[in-house]
């Protein structure tokens, strides 16, 4: 009895499928309800990992097909947002455009040119102080979590894909977003997609979950999928996990309201 709201699409220009083999993945998977949140458009084109803001409206008429196919099963409508300084105001107007069940919002940029885990950019690892990365990675977080423009936030600690870490105690880097988080009532999601990159490490890692439910942040279980068969993977590590650190409950969403499911 889980859910997934973090699936792709290949409008996305990385992800393959059809929507519905994803929510044929869920089913078969035993998911109670997925949800499509495909990488946003933003006012301009500026990389090769999002739809294009024309392509908005197609995204829209791909996920009502689908709803249209399976009537009795919920798919939820949300879009994964890159929080970049300085463009705040169209998100909000993304907002404005349908009926959204949730926004995630993600930093995948740290600087105008270099978003962190793309492994095209990997050279920029070999001349970059790590330390600093982490530094501005998670404080682009905290600002991320206090712009009060999204419903849960993704991938936590994505700066490790690569395995790039400080070697210090790396509670210094979340303490202030994780404070953020609390503050704006935010959740975030456990996302599986970390098993599936160079760190094969769920995203967050332990300690961070260990802080957040200390501080009662809620959260989500999610796959990050970008082809059906990643749908629902490696739920049952996620939720060893979180069972373990005392989590016993999950956060649905309807219409950017929050519903609180037991585990």
């Amino acid at each position: 009895m889980i859910f997934d709201y973090h699936l792709h699409t290949p409008l996305c220009g990385h992800a393959v499928g059809h929507p519905r083999e994803y929510v044929m993945k869920a089913i078969e998977r035993g998911l109670i309800e997925v949800g499509f949140s495909d990488h946003n458009p933003t006012a301009f084109y500026f990389d090769d990992w999002r739809m294009r803001l024309d392509q908005l409206d197609e995204y829209l008429e791909l996920i009502e097909e689908t709803r249209a196919e399976f009537p009795q099963f919920p798919i939820r409508l949300g879009l994964e947002c890159d929080f970049l300084p300085g463009h705040e105001e169209h998100i909000r107007y993304l907002t404005t455009r349908a009926p959204w069940d949730y926004l995630i919002g993600a930093v995948h940029y740290i600087s105008k040119d270099w978003d962190i885990d793309n492994p095209a950019k990997l050279d920029r690892w070999k001349e970059s102080d790590v330390e600093e990365v982490w530094t501005e990675y998670f404080s682009l977080y905290t600002k991320m979590a206090c712009s009060g423009l999204f419903d849960f936030l993704a991938h936590p600690d994505l700066v490790k894909k690569f395995n790039h870490k400080p070697h210090q105690d790396l509670s210094s880097f979340y303490k202030e977003a994780l404070t953020a988080m609390a503050d704006h009532k935010l959740a975030f999601e456990i996302n599986t997609a970390g098993l599936r990159k160079p760190v094969k490490e769920i995203y967050p890692e332990k300690r961070f979950l260990e802080m957040a439910f200390k501080m009662h942040i809620p959260i989500l279980i999610s796959s990050d999928a970008h082809s059906p068969s990643e749908v629902g993977a490696d739920f049952d590590i996620a939720l060893d996990l979180v069972r373990e650190v005392g989590y016993r409950e999950l956060t649905l969403f309807r219409s950017r309201k929050k519903v609180f499911f037991p585990l």
